[in-house]
């Protein structure tokens, strides 16, 4: 077992994953996300606004501090879809390195994609029909792996390995700054209408490239997915565990979502497992998720809490 840090830098978020991994564990030692939205205006302007930035090195300081206090000994940090996006990205990559000592890695869509597959079926390959030990109900391979971030959603399609992956430019924050520029009410049906399109086009692209109808499972990642499983259930409060591996069923997620799209942003807030950084881009996030289910032909989604972050330390403790 080695102790590793794990950065995964978002559209929305900023998160870090402090683990002992060895050949086959996984184990948490910190997990931690801040919502520091760095892609705020990026798909408009195309480029890291100043505050954002300074939203999320602040955040990262943090990190850096409880990496040295639990002396991790191989630190990795990754960037998506916003910093792929943006014309000053160097800025992005001069102020990571400042803090953690090591160059952020800018990854593409597919290296993303192929890093949320091994974070998301690391659990289900280990209780496959080939180890001889009983799969989470409803988890049979091939899965389809979906990432909802905030500027872009990834496709990966495998069993024990990826097969097939593909990403798009549709995410839970580039969609409402592209879609729902209210001021908190309830998006218009034409808004709604604009934005299904745009969705809908986005999953004829991966359609084209990934072959989804293989795929007898679909497991949906990150905090647009989680929340409409917290939704879903019910839940008092945010509870990582019961939402793990939670499957939600495709009549429940069209529901949330059009109850999502629905409320204001005040009455979002309300939502006991909403995060207050995902309140005013849940909605769009609740929508993806519902045309995936919907246009692929899926009775439900498996909600999963390993994802990216879980890929990339198991990836930091075999480099």
């Amino acid at each position: 077992m080695i102790r590793v840090a794990a950065i995964d830098c978002g559209t929305n978020s900023v998160r870090l994953l402090i683990a002992e991994v060895g050949r086959d564990r996984l184990i948490d030692v910190e997990r931690r996300m801040e919502i520091v939205r760095l892609g705020q205006g990026v798909d408009e302007t195309g480029r890291l606004a100043a505050d954002a930035l300074e939203r999320t090195f602040t955040a990262m300081r943090g990190y850096a501090e409880l990496i040295d206090r639990h002396a991790a000994t191989s630190v990795r940090v990754v960037a998506t879809s916003a910093t792929r996006d943006a014309a000053n990205r160097q800025d992005f990559v001069d102020g990571v390195r400042e803090i953690f000592g090591v160059e952020p890695e800018v990854i593409t869509g597919v290296e993303e994609a192929e890093l949320s597959f091994v974070g998301a079926t690391r659990e289900l390959v280990r209780f496959s029909p080939e180890t001889g030990l009983p799969a989470p109900e409803g988890t049979r391979p091939p899965y389809l792996v979906v990432d909802i971030g905030g500027g872009s959603t990834e496709f990966v399609l495998g069993s024990t390995h990826v097969e097939a992956a593909f990403s798009v430019d549709i995410g839970c924050v580039r969609l409402t700054e592209r879609h729902l520029r209210g001021a908190g009410d309830p998006p218009s049906a034409e808004a709604i209408e604009a934005m299904t399109a745009d969705i809908d086009d986005a999953l004829d692209r991966v359609a084209a490239e990934v072959p989804v109808e293989r795929a007898l499972t679909l497991v949906g990642l990150a905090g647009s997915v989680t929340t409409v499983a917290g939704v879903a259930l019910e839940l008092s409060e945010y509870d990582s565990q019961k939402i793990h591996h939670s499957r939600i069923t495709a009549g429940q997620v069209h529901d949330i979502a059009g109850r999502l799209l629905g409320m204001t942003v005040g009455q979002r807030a309300e939502i006991p497992v909403m995060h207050p950084g995902r309140v005013d881009v849940i909605g769009a996030g609740a929508l993806i998720l519902d045309r995936i289910v919907t246009r692929y032909g899926f009775g439900d989604v498996v909600a999963s809490e390993r994802d990216i972050l879980d890929g990339i330390a198991w990836s930091a403790a075999t480099s």
